[in-house]
């Protein structure tokens, strides 16, 4: 019977074509490749590979090349947006990414981070990058002959992320009720789910391909477990630049000599300064004037309505009798087994006859929701998905019978029973109006800003404010780094005005209140200052760059005596340095004054005991250390952790090698044409959607 069910899951045939032209990678590496798989055999041997970050890849197309659809959001489909170029970010063979598609899911990426919509600008660059480089992968495994059949996308629907959900006990929950799962989680139809699972199998095997002759030897790996895990303890001497710049006192005819030999550092100290009239164009106050009508929620609410389903829930309590855990022959222990049934029976007994449910949780379940009398509250299908067709057909009051769960024997209560349904307006309208109430803002201010300038620009800034009721703000002189009235800090307008001319007519810029609509008045242009107007400069430079000379010349001279003598405690007294000690570190530490041992003081896992490390730099201090002590791993450690450093080595390599493919891929493809992108619109997606340019 599940094998019937679950034969009727309706699956859409994808066939992939290949391409006929062969890729050529020869001006990439130091080989003639003339196939994809000579690259790869040349790319799985090791050796230095250089890196290229490809801003988030390896996650698009290594560590999550399973089902990449973001619960909740929609990616889109691949396919048919408008005319060629106009919406379309870049153009992979016959594909299309899409403008909208980009936006779709940056919007999805920010807000499941916590990120501002500040940043979406920059977070829409790098998605439409990673679909680029998705969909070019996705052309390559096809052009190599590589496809996923429809035995394949049912296998992984029934075994994969979503298995629990799609086929809970190996029974297919059915085609309604899957559909529905699909449109619910993801937002988007069972085809475009389906294609977009078979992708990602796609990418699947061509990363396996890809990553097929990867090997690490025992050799490398002992190497590794010994650099990871030798120990050292050190005696170091510390010389720090604060002490060294207390005894630097420069004289007059100094501090003069510095200025004038280094007179290009402070040719524009005086920085450019500028006058402006603006207007403010404040959205919360816009906010306060906006009317929000019934046709309004009634609009975003049909236009979200996916968004306010609720599935099938039930309110629950709890009791778990848990079974013990299986042991080294995957069985657990029968007799275990039977006393917990043994003692469920008993609570089941207790409960018919009249006993509180709460009381007997907190008495005798071994499930942490004891502490709450069992509670659970609402939960929806896939919480507990071996035993949820039993609960789910509970009525509301109903006690269940002892039910056996991979964790136990389990008795529920329903407190309360939702049916799937869409909230109705009123459910959610509190949530709905303040996102109506932000948007018509939005599009208000955008409205207001642009009656203002295109008014100003006819008849003045002032008979502008005037006509709308806005204050016109005269300023004073000021630089980038000025805080001015209304606006506070605001490098965003401070970009527009000091990029604006005195005699262009009023501009307008978009800052995080709103809009500014501005003009430059007066410009005074950055000057060179006389030697008393930046003498306090000066001097702090004077010091600051003696002292980093004086450090580093005393930490040379405290290692050379060091090594002369034979004895660091000895030099450091003669210099003045301090001398520490460490406890035993490996190269993931950090040592006080030295910072962390991966860098410069790595040297110290190459000495011996005894030995006296040349001059450390450790930024705002100098030193130099003795190995007092060294400790290496032992083979039965090494043997406890090789699977370990094994599979971390194989990691590394993957990662090395599959960002090398796909950096040299997206680069052939680039020059050969089969990647086309569209200047205008990356740089309109790049921008903020109501950007200085007005509307």
């Amino acid at each position: 019977m599940a094998h019937t069910r679950a034969a009727s899951l309706s699956l859409r045939a994808v066939s992939v074509q290949s391409e006929a032209a062969p890729l050529v990678y020869n001006q990439f590496f130091p080989h003639d490749f003339r196939s994809t798989q000579q690259m790869i055999r040349f790319l799985q041997r090791p050796g230095p590979l250089k890196k290229y970050l490809l801003g988030g890849l390896l996650l698009l197309i290594s560590a999550t090349m399973v089902i990449t659809l973001v619960p909740g959001g929609t990616l889109g489909s691949a396919f048919g947006f408008g005319a060629a170029g106009q919406g379309v970010f870049a153009k992979v063979g016959d594909q299309e990414v899409t403008i909208q598609q980009v936006r779709q899911r940056a919007q999805v990426a920010a807000r499941q981070a916590g990120y501002p919509a500040s940043l979406l600008p920059f977070i829409s660059g790098q998605v439409a990058q990673q679909m680029v480089m998705r969909q070019a992968m996705l052309v390559e495994a096809s052009r190599l002959g590589l496809r996923v059949t429809d035995d394949e996308l049912r296998d992984e629907l029934r075994s994969g992320p979503l298995g629990a959900q799609l086929f809970p006990g190996g029974n297919f929950i059915g085609q309604d009720r899957y559909e529905q799962f699909i449109l619910q989680q993801f937002n988007m139809g069972m085809a475009q789910f389906e294609q977009q699972v078979k992708d990602d199998l796609l990418l699947r095997k061509l990363q396996g391909l890809i990553e097929g002759g990867i090997r690490v030897s025992d050799s490398e790996i002992e190497q590794e477990f010994r650099r990871e895990n030798t120990k050292v303890k050190l005696e170091y001497a510390v010389l720090t630049l604060d002490k060294v710049m207390s005894e630097i006192h420069p004289n007059e005819a100094e501090l003069k000599a510095f200025f004038d030999k280094n007179q290009g550092r402070y040719a524009n100290a005086i920085p450019e300064k500028r006058k402006a009239n603006y207007i403010v164009i404040d959205t919360a106050k816009v906010s306060e004037q906006v009317q929000i009508a019934r046709e309004d929620l009634q609009r975003y609410y049909n236009q979200h309505r996916d968004e306010y389903r609720v599935p099938d829930e039930v309110n629950l309590r709890l009791i778990q009798v848990r079974t013990p855990p299986p042991g080294p022959d995957g069985k657990a222990d029968p007799k275990a087994v039977d006393a917990a049934k043994q003692k469920a029976e008993n609570i089941l007994k207790k409960l018919k006859a009249g006993a509180n449910f709460a009381d007997l949780a907190k008495k005798e379940s071994d499930d942490p929701s004891k502490e709450n009398g069992g509670e659970l509250g609402w939960i929806g299908r896939g919480r507990i998905p071996d035993i949820e067709d039993q609960i789910f057909a509970l009525n509301k009051g109903q006690t269940s019978d002892v039910l056996r769960s991979a964790l136990g024997f389990n008795i529920v209560r329903v407190e309360d029973k939702r049916t799937a349904h869409v909230k109705s307006l009123e459910d959610v309208r509190a949530a709905i109006e303040p996102m109506v109430r932000q948007e018509k803002a939005a599009r208000a201010t955008e409205t207001l800003a642009n009656d203002v300038r295109t008014l100003a620009r006819a008849s003045g800034l002032d008979a502008a404010g005037a006509k709308y009721g806005l204050a016109v703000i005269h300023s004073d002189l000021f630089s980038r780094a000025s805080s001015l009235p209304g606006v506070g800090a605001s490098p965003e307008l401070m970009d527009a005005v000091f990029g604006a001319r005195v005699k262009d007519p009023p501009e307008m810029t978009t800052i995080p209140q709103g809009r500014v609509v501005f003009q430059v008045t007066e410009i005074k242009p950055p000057q060179k200052p006389t030697f008393d107007e930046v003498r306090a400069r000066v001097e702090a430079d004077f010091k600051q760059e003696r002292a980093a000379e004086l450090l580093q010349k005393q930490t040379q001279e405290l290692s050379d005596r060091a090594r002369a003598a034979h004895d660091l405690k000895k030099a450091a007294k003669e210099l003045g340095a301090t001398v520490k000690t460490s406890e035993l570190v490996t190269r993931s530490s950090q040592v006080p004054d030295i910072g962390a041992m991966s860098g410069p003081a790595a040297a110290a896992f190459d000495m011996k005991p005894g030995g006296i490390s040349g001059p450390i730099n450790a930024g705002r201090s100098g030193v130099v250390f003795t190995v007092t002590e060294r400790q290496e791993p032992s083979p039965d450690q090494l043997a406890a952790a090789r699977d370990r450093i094994r599979e971390s080595l194989l990691q590394k390599r993957r990662e090395e090698v599959l960002e090398n493919f796909a950096n040299n891929l997206r680069a052939e493809m680039e020059k050969s044409g089969k990647i086309r992108y569209n200047k205008e619109e990356r740089d309109r997606l790049m921008k903020p959607r109501f950007g200085a340019e007005g509307g």
